[in-house]
C-alpha cells in the first residue's frame, strides 16, 4: 500500500482512497441496501482502506451515516476521513452548522480533511476560508482544502486563507487530462495534494485507451483499471479515490498501488 504527503504537512495518507458517491443514495437517502452497504465498508476498512471520501451532499447526508456505522468498530485515529461542504452552506452562519451536521452523521470529533465541494460565484471566500480556519483552530477540522478550483481561484485561496490549502480535489483520470494544462504543474510547486476524482472514468474508454491499456495490463498481469490508478499516482503529488461496491474490484484497485509502471509504459500512457 504506498502512501504520499499531504500537501506540505508531512502527514503521509493513502495513495489510493476510497471513494463513496452512490453509496447510501445520490442526491437523496436510498435506504434499500443499508446492511450490504456497511458490510462492503467494514470489508474496505479491513483490507485497508484508511483514507474515506464523502460529503454532506452524498445520499442527502444518507453517504455519512453510513461511514459513520461502519466505522464504529475501528480505531478512529488510524483512520483519514475527507468530507466536502456544498455550496449552500459557505456563510460564516452555514458553515459551522453544516459541519456540525456531517460531525454528527459520522459519529467523530473531527474531520481530517475538510473540503469547499464547489466553487460558486456568489461565494464569499475570504470568509469562508476564515470561517474553516476556525473551525480548524477548534479542532474540528484538523486540514482544510478545496474541490473543482481551478488555477485563478486557487491562487486566490491562497492568498486569502488563514490556515494552508493543502488540497485540490478535481475530475482527472487518463482521459479528462485538464488538470494536466495549469492546476497539476501549480499543486506540485506549491506543495498541494491533487486528488483525483472518477479515475477509471466510470469504465467508459475510447477504443484507443483500452487497447493501449490492455497491452501495458498483459505486460504486469493487471487489470487495465489498476494501470489507470497506477499511472495517476505515479505522478507527484497525486492520489486518487475510486469507488467500488464490489469487494474484488476493491482489492484490485488498492493492489494498483504496488503497480511499478516502467518509463517506456509511461510515455505510452502520457
Amino acid at each position: 500500500m504506498g502512501f504520499k504527503q499531504l500537501g506540505s504537512t508531512g502527514e503521509e495518507i493513502p495513495a489510493i482512497g476510497l471513494g463513496t458517491w452512490e453509496i447510501g443514495g445520490r442526491e437523496t437517502p436510498d435506504y434499500s441496501r443499508d446492511k450490504e452497504n456497511i458490510k462492503i465498508l467494514q470489508a474496505a476498512i479491513e483490507m485497508g482502506y484508511t483514507h474515506i471520501d464523502t460529503a454532506e451532499y452524498y445520499g442527502g447526508g444518507h453517504t455519512e451515516e453510513l461511514i459513520g456505522e461502519a466505522i464504529k468498530t475501528f480505531d478512529r485515529s488510524k483512520l483519514f476521513i475527507t468530507s466536502k461542504v456544498w455550496p449552500t452552506h459557505l456563510s460564516k452562519e452555514e458553515l459551522p452548522k453544516a459541519l456540525k451536521g456531517s460531525l454528527k452523521r459520522l459519529g467523530t470529533d473531527y474531520i481530517d480533511l475538510y473540503l469547499i465541494h464547489w466553487p460558486v460565484p456568489d461565494m464569499d471566500l475570504k470568509e469562508t476560508l476564515t470561517t474553516m480556519a476556525e473551525l480548524s483552530k477548534a479542532g474540528y477540522i484538523r486540514y482544510i482544502g478545496v474541490s473543482n478550483f481551478d488555477v485563478a481561484l486557487l491562487k486566490k485561496s491562497l492568498l486569502i486563507s488563514p490556515v494552508p490549502i493543502v488540497c485540490n480535489q478535481v475530475l482527472y483520470n487518463l482521459e479528462d487530462r485538464e488538470p494536466e494544462n495549469e492546476l497539476l504543474p501549480f499543486c506540485q510547486e506549491n506543495g498541494i495534494t491533487l486528488t483525483a476524482y472518477t479515475p477509471l472514468k466510470k469504465g467508459s474508454l475510447s477504443k484507443h485507451t483500452e487497447k493501449v491499456l490492455k497491452k501495458i495490463a498483459k505486460k504486469h498481469n493487471a487489470t487495465i483499471y489498476q494501470i489507470m490508478l497506477s499511472w495517476l499516482i505515479s505522478k507527484d503529488n497525486v492520489i486518487a479515490i475510486p469507488r467500488s461496491t464490489n469487494i474484488q474490484h476493491l482489492k484490485e484497485n488498492l493492489e494498483a498501488a504496488d503497480i511499478i509502471l516502467e518509463p517506456d509504459d509511461l510515455q505510452l500512457l502520457d
